[in-house]
C-alpha cells in the first residue's frame, strides 16, 4: 500500500483529526491517481477525503486492543533508524 499512510491506532496521544485526515488524503491520492485534481473533479475529490476520514476516525474510535498504548517518539525513533539502516545516514 502507499507507505506514506502511517499506523494511527494504539499511540499515546490518540491520533488527531489531522492525522486521519492526513492519512485520509494519502489514500484517496493513491486511488485516484491525483496529486492535485484538475477543477472538474476538485469537488469529488475533496469529498472523499472528508468521507474517507469519518469512517476512519470511526474505525480507530472503535478498536479494541489489549497492549499497552505505542509511544510516539519510540515509534518515530524506530523509523529513523530504519530509514538510516535502508539508506544510509546522511
Amino acid at each position: 500500500m502507499c507507505r506514506n499512510i502511517k499506523t494511527l491506532f494504539n499511540f499515546d496521544p490518540p491520533a488527531t483529526d489531522d492525522e486521519v485526515r492526513a492519512a485520509s488524503l494519502q489514500f484517496v491520492r493513491k486511488l485516484s491517481g491525483y496529486n492535485k485534481p484538475s477543477k472538474a473533479n476538485e469537488e469529488s475529490f475533496n469529498g472523499a477525503i472528508e468521507e474517507v476520514a469519518a469512517v476512519a476516525r470511526k474505525l480507530l474510535d472503535s478498536l479494541e486492543t489489549a497492549a499497552e498504548p505505542r509511544d510516539r517518539e519510540v515509534e518515530a525513533e524506530r523509523a529513523r533508524e530504519r530509514a538510516a539502516e535502508r539508506f544510509g545516514s546522511a
